[in-house]
């Protein structure tokens, strides 16, 4: 399920997997590298200081329906505000260069991400905040419900893997 709502995108999907292992998939760069990003794309940068003031630098390579197959990278930084194991993760994440200096003119987002326990299953639940409407519509336009959505499905397939 996808609702926007003029300053904020929400996203949330159910996985057939116990709560806490979808909590240390979204935590722990050994589980991030292999299912982050959109599909067809890899996340060969992952540095994961996981606690309430650490950051989460990384970076996503991959071809956004190019026909001469040309690469992208697309660097983030996120720093944790807030941490509740295994129920809550809030960050602020921004669009970065290479050194992690922040990209002028790209939105700083607050992401919380909630986990709820539904009988054996997870409900994740993203709530990405932007600092205006006209951010949310940018990234909107950059695609990243799509990509947002298949980074949902590669998770759903990393946790059907791990979870056997």
């Amino acid at each position: 399920m996808t609702e926007n709502n003029d300053r904020l995108f929400v996203m949330e999907r159910v996985f057939n997997a116990p709560r806490e292992l979808v909590f240390e998939a979204y935590s722990t760069a050994e589980h991030l590298k292999n299912w982050w990003g959109p599909k067809g794309w890899t996340l060969p940068v992952c540095e994961v200081d996981f606690r309430p003031g650490g950051v989460w630098f990384y970076c996503m390579k991959g071809s956004v329906g190019s026909e001469d197959g040309d690469i992208m990278e697309s660097w983030g930084k996120a720093v944790y505000q807030e941490i509740v194991e295994p129920e809550r993760i809030v960050y602020k994440d921004t669009f970065v260069d290479s050194e992690g200096n922040r990209i002028e003119g790209t939105p700083e987002m607050v992401i919380m991400v909630e986990f709820v326990e539904e009988n054996g299953k997870t409900r994740l639940i993203s709530k990405t905040l932007f600092e205006t409407a006209a951010q949310l519509q940018q990234v909107l336009e950059m695609g990243m419900e799509q990509g947002f959505n298949e980074t949902l499905d590669r998770l759903d397939a990393y946790l059907d893997k791990v979870s056997v």
